[in-house]
């Protein structure tokens, strides 16, 4: 039984950065599945040109019919009546939760991530994606990827401040699933395994509660994330 995913690459193969991905990467081993990663870089739409949309995560359950989903939120929804061992989502309630999780996450833990290490993702790219990467992120930024990370220091605060949910929440329990990690975890914890892939960038304190909770993250399923090609920060 094994499932086929689509994970974003740098120059180097095993390098994997994006955060959409990690949080299925997080998914599967939190269900025990076995997984046949498949490296896929921006550029390489036509690898995946049978979803008919140009996106990563994409997973190929073999064990299912060669079942085939994208979007990791759907993934996620799919592994748990899949596989409903270990479950990702203990109700309805929980979806609903993560999906409130998700869309903050998205909307202000991701950009505050990407002004900080956006140049540092594209010098990790492949030759054959930077072109792609430097346009389609500079006409989101309106500005050059160098002008976007110049201000990086002093907006650094500013993101720091902006976890202050997670923090609270992090400060109470040890991972925001409670006692154990849940999928919003593996929401959370994507930016940073990122960051940590392309980056020397220090986002935390060493006192944080985030901090802390990273560090949990990446000591999870056998030190599985720790594993991945990254620096020490």
């Amino acid at each position: 039984m094994t499932i086929r995913l689509y994970d974003l690459a740098g120059a180097e193969e095993d390098r994997r950065f994006s955060p959409f991905c990690w949080r299925i990467k997080m998914a599967l081993a939190h269900k025990g599945l076995a997984v046949d990663e498949v490296p896929w870089r921006f550029t390489q739409k036509d690898a995946i040109g049978f979803t008919e949309q140009p996106r990563v995560p994409v997973i190929i359950d073999t064990a299912n019919g060669d079942k085939t989903v994208w979007d990791s939120w759907n993934i996620a929804l799919y592994l748990d009546q899949a596989y409903p061992q270990n479950p990702l989502f203990t109700e309805n309630s929980g979806q609903a939760a993560t999906y409130f999780f998700k869309a903050w996450a998205e909307r202000t833990l991701h950009p505050g991530v990407a002004k900080q290490v956006l140049l540092d993702v594209y010098n990790h790219l492949h030759d054959m994606d930077r072109d792609y990467f430097r346009t389609t992120r500079e006409k989101v930024f309106g500005m050059s990827l160098e002008e976007v990370v110049a201000t990086a220091d002093e907006t650094l605060p500013a993101f720091q401040a902006s976890l202050a949910p997670m923090r609270a929440t992090l400060e109470q329990y040890a991972f925001l699933g409670g006692d154990t990690p849940s999928f919003a975890d593996h929401v959370a914890f994507g930016p940073f395994a990122w960051a940590r892939a392309v980056s020397e960038k220090t986002l935390l304190s060493g006192d944080d509660a985030v901090h802390a909770w990273r560090e949990r993250m990446l000591d999870q399923y056998d030190g599985f994330a720790r594993r991945a090609p990254g620096y020490a920060v």
